[in-house]
């Protein structure tokens, strides 16, 4: 049974008044943890794993100490990130404040991989963000927008989706233009409302500062000192895709999102996400960041089911004995 050392008695006191996550440690590794009055210990046979928990679990209570409040996803994320045998350094995520919400929430990454997204848009001119749901993709997006734009990096936010998605066309659906294209830019306005005073966004969208598109009506325009989002892109052909891309102007910076295990395209068409990869992998000002199933925040039943058909596609592609 090995003590967990720590210079601030403190520490170690605060962390055993938190039960709940060192029941999830005892769950997740072969380990058990015990909390007796300011000494925290943990038994197992494996050393190494043990100091490792030992490092996770006084990050945990320092930044507890700090005032920040835990939540279970950056707790799932740090001791799936032990059990992968890799480093946490949860300090660095906390630091990497992208802005603040209207409820005065500091919005940053969860995961390295969303640190990654968030230093990769600022440091590009275009951003390509690719990976299953949950992981972030839009909102960060939005996020790091609302940023520019407070900061007036940017004059203007466009937001793009392709509004063709499982068989179904705008001209089937009832209403005028921003009747049938709300319904596929909802989960935009979900973020917005979050990050900003529904009054100010409602503005913000009447002035044309915040601006929302069908990717169709993209051609022939020239963005220029704008933030562009253009999300679910998997469902872009070949031809829409560069035609987004060419639209970018002076000033502008354009990230595109998309989960390429989620094509609803006909199966005659090929998904513009999955060529424009291997045509501008290697372009100077050009990065793609591509997230996975660890860097999924939402529920953790979300990230069990990414991890499932994540399985189950893999399994596919590997022929059967008999």
């Amino acid at each position: 049974m090995t003590p967990l050392t720590s210079h601030d008695e403190s520490i170690v006191k605060l962390l055993a008044g938190h039960e709940e996550i060192l029941r999830m440690v005892e769950q997740a590794f072969p380990v058990k943890v015990f909390a007796r009055g300011s000494s925290l210990m943990i038994s197992g046979d494996n050393e190494e794993l043990i100091k490792r928990l030992e490092n996770l679990l006084t990050q945990f209570a320092e930044l507890a100490l700090n005032g920040q409040k835990l939540s279970s996803a950056e707790i799932r994320y740090g001791l799936n990130q032990i059990g992968l045998g890799e480093s946490v350094n949860l300090k660095s995520l906390y630091d990497e404040v992208v802005c603040v919400s209207n409820r005065g929430k500091p919005i940053r990454p969860y995961t390295n991989g969303q640190k990654d997204y968030t230093c990769a848009i600022r440091d590009n001119d275009v951003t390509f963000a690719i990976g299953p749901a949950g992981t972030g993709k839009t909102y960060l997006a939005v996020a790091q927008a609302v940023a520019f734009l407070k900061s007036a990096k940017v004059s203007r936010i466009v937001l793009v989706r392709p509004v063709v998605e499982a068989g179904e066309r705008l001209g089937y659906l009832p209403g005028d233009l921003m009747d049938k294209v709300e319904p596929y830019l909802r989960p935009l306005y979900d973020a917005f409302y979050d990050l900003l005073p529904t009054e100010k966004f409602n503005r913000y969208f009447e002035k044309g500062i915040i601006e929302l598109a069908p990717l169709a009506y993209m051609r022939g325009r020239t963005l220029n000192d704008c933030f562009i989002i253009l999300d679910e892109a998997q469902n872009t052909t070949p031809e829409q895709m560069k035609m987004f891309l060419t639209r970018l102007g002076f000033g502008s910076k354009a990230v595109v999102t998309g989960d390429i295990t989620q094509v609803d395209l006909p199966s005659s068409k090929e998904s513009g996400l999955k060529l424009v990869q291997k045509i501008l992998n290697d372009i100077p000002g050009i990065a793609f960041v591509r997230l996975s199933n660890r860097d999924v925040v939402r529920h953790e039943i979300v990230q069990r089911i990414v991890r499932a058909y994540e399985e189950y596609d893999q399994r596919g592609k590997t022929p059967e004995l008999d």
